[in-house]
C-alpha cells in the first residue's frame, strides 16, 4: 500500500495538473484523484464529491490532500475532511506535485513535508534575457 493523493481545486486545475504530471513522469505512481469545485457549484455538492473521493482513496496509509488556494472554498472543504489519516497542504503547484510523485514510498507525514518543500523550491526568479 501507499499514501494516496487527492487534489481539491477550483475548476479543473487539479485534473490538469495530474494529467501534466503523468505526462512528465510517464506514470502516476500514487493512487490519485482530483475533485473540481466549480465556482457556480453548491458547496455541499462539492463537499460530498470530495468526501467520497477521500473514502475511495484511503487504503490505510493515509491521504495527502493538496489544494490550490488557502482560505478559498476548495481549501475549506479539504480542511473539513481532514482527519487523523490525512493531511492538507495549500498552495498546489506543478513542482509540488512532481516532488510528491517522486517519493511514492514515503509516509504521509514525510510526503507532506516533501510537498511543502517542493512547492517552495519550485518558485524561482528567472534571469532576464539580454537583448
Amino acid at each position: 500500500m501507499s499514501v494516496a493523493l487527492l487534489l481539491i481545486t477550483h475548476g479543473n486545475v487539479g485534473q490538469v495538473l495530474l494529467d501534466t504530471a503523468t505526462a512528465v513522469l510517464g506514470t502516476m505512481p500514487l493512487p490519485s484523484a482530483a475533485v473540481s469545485v466549480p465556482m457556480a457549484d453548491d458547496r455541499d455538492t462539492s463537499l460530498q464529491r470530495a468526501r467520497q473521493a477521500l473514502e475511495n482513496l484511503d487504503q490505510g496509509d493515509g491521504v495527502l490532500i493538496l489544494t490550490d488556494l488557502f482560505g478559498a472554498t476548495p481549501c475549506n472543504i479539504a480542511c473539513e475532511l481532514c482527519n487523523k489519516n490525512s493531511r492538507v497542504i495549500a498552495g498546489l503547484n506543478l513542482p509540488m506535485l512532481i516532488r510528491v510523485l517522486n517519493y511514492p514510498r514515503l509516509s504521509l507525514e514525510k510526503l507532506a513535508v516533501k510537498a511543502i518543500t517542493g512547492g517552495k523550491d519550485g518558485v524561482l526568479s528567472c534571469p532576464q534575457r539580454r537583448t
